[in-house]
C-alpha cells in the first residue's frame, strides 16, 4: 500500500512539476492522508495564504465526512461512526434510526445508482468485504469461508432493502451493512468542487487516491493527470482533463493479498461473494455534471466487476462513453471516444478500441 501511494505520488510530482517551471501564477499544492488513500489538492492563481486557507477547510471537511462515514472503525473508545450506528441499528431489526439529511440524501442516491448498475454496484455487502479482511488497517491472506460467504449471497442484502422515510431509515433485511468505500471519495469530490466555486476559486485539481476533478486550467493549459499501470510503478498514459470533468479508476494492485497464487482484491462481485480476478484495472472518464465526482467512483465499479462481453452494456448504464479497461491477462480495451484522449506513455502500446 505504502509503495503504491509513493508511486502515485512520483506520478503527481512529475506531472505538476513540468507545470510549475514555466508557471506564471503560483500553485499551491497540499497532500494528507483521508479515506484511507493520498489526498492531492493543487489550486492555481491564488496567494499561498489564500489558497492554504481553502485547502485546509477542504481537508477538514474530508476528515469530518471520513469519521463519519466509516464502516468498521470508531470515531474514538466506544462512539461508532453514524455510518456505524446505522449499521447496528440495521443488525438489531427494523425500528427506524434518525439520520442526518445529507446521509439520507447519500443513501437514496447511491439506491438509485445500486438500481441502476442492475445489483453491480452494491453498498450493502459490508459483511462480505469483511469476510473477505478487507474492513481492517492492515490486511492479509484469509481463510476463505465458503458457508459464510453462501449465507451471505442468499441473504442477498441490498440497497433496496434500505427503507428511508422523514431523515429515519430502517432495514428490511438484517444482513445488510452499508460500506460506502465505493461512493464516499466522489461524493467527497463533488463536495469540494461546490466549496471552492463558491469561494470563486478558478483553477484547481482535487484528487482522492485516482478520483480527480477538475477546476478551470493550469494557467493557459488544461490540468494534466496520469492513469496508474496496474502492474508497474509508472502511469501508462496521460490526458488533458477540462473544466468539470472527472475521471476515477478501480484497481486491483491497492487493496489485495495473495492466496495460493491468485490475488484477491476488494472489489467484489455481489452475484458470487467473491473478488473479482478478470479485470487489472478500470478507468472512467465522466463529463461535466453535478455529481461527475460521484460518477467516477460509482462507475467504474460495475464495468471492473462484468463479464467482457457486457462491459459496454455496463458503462452505457451510466451514459459513459470514455473508460478503458486493463485485463487479467494486460489485454487493454478502450472505447474510441477514450483512445482519442490518451497519450501513451509506454511505446508501441497495442489495444482494443471497443465502438
Amino acid at each position: 500500500m505504502r509503495k503504491t501511494l509513493l508511486y502515485l505520488t512520483i506520478i503527481a510530482a512529475i506531472l505538476f512539476g513540468a507545470y510549475q517551471f514555466n508557471a506564471k501564477e503560483p500553485l499551491y499544492h497540499s497532500q494528507s492522508y483521508v479515506f484511507g488513500t493520498l489526498v492531492d489538492i493543487s489550486i492555481y492563481g491564488e496567494t499561498d495564504d489564500r489558497a492554504r486557507e481553502l485547502a485546509n477547510h477542504v481537508q477538514q471537511e474530508f476528515q469530518e465526512l471520513h469519521n463519519r462515514l466509516h464502516a468498521w472503525k470508531p470515531v474514538s473508545t466506544g462512539k461508532l461512526s453514524e455510518l456505524g450506528e446505522l449499521n447496528s441499528a440495521f443488525a438489531q431489526g427494523s425500528k427506524p434510526i434518525v439520520i442526518s439529511p445529507d446521509l439520507a440524501n447519500m443513501l437514496a442516491d447511491a439506491t438509485a445508482l445500486s438500481v441502476k448498475s442492475n445489483g453491480l454496484f452494491n453498498p450493502a455487502i459490508g459483511h462480505l468485504i469483511g469476510t473477505w479482511g478487507f474492513q481492517q488497517d492492515e490486511f492479509g491472506a484469509v481463510n476463505i469461508d465458503e458457508t459464510v460467504i453462501k449465507n451471505l449471497i442468499h441473504a442477498q442484502p441490498r440497497m433496496t432493502d434500505i427503507v428511508l422515510k422523514d431523515n429515519a431509515a430502517y432495514s428490511s433485511n438484517p444482513t445488510v451493512k452499508l460500506d460506502l468505500g465505493g461512493y464516499a471519495k466522489g461524493y467527497a469530490l463533488d463536495l469540494a468542487a461546490n466549496y471552492l466555486r463558491k469561494e470563486l476559486v478558478k483553477n484547481a485539481l482535487i484528487n482522492i487516491g485516482g478520483n480527480i476533478i477538475a477546476i478551470g486550467q493550469h494557467g493557459d493549459k488544461a490540468w494534466r493527470v496520469g492513469i496508474q499501470h496496474p502492474r508497474m510503478p509508472t502511469a501508462i498514459a496521460t490526458l488533458d482533463l477540462p473544466d468539470g470533468w472527472a475521471i476515477g479508476t478501480s484497481g486491483d494492485y491497492q487493496r489485495y493479498f495473495m492466496l495460493n497464487g491468485q490475488r484477491y482484491c476488494h472489489i467484489i462481485d455481489p452475484r458470487t461473494g467473491y473478488p473479482v480476478q478478470h479485470t487489472q484495472s478500470v478507468t472512467v472518464l465522466v463529463p461535466p455534471q453535478a455529481n461527475a465526482g460521484v460518477l467516477s467512483d460509482v462507475a467504474s465499479k460495475p464495468i471492473f466487476i462484468e463479464t467482457a462481453e457486457n462491459r459496454s452494456k455496463a458503462a452505457q448504464a451510466f451514459d459513459i462513453e470514455n473508460f478503458m479497461v486493463i485485463d487479467a491477462q494486460s489485454n487493454i480495451f478502450v472505447t474510441a471516444h477514450m483512445a482519442k484522449k490518451l497519450n501513451w506513455l509506454t511505446p508501441n502500446v497495442k489495444f482494443t478500441t471497443l465502438q
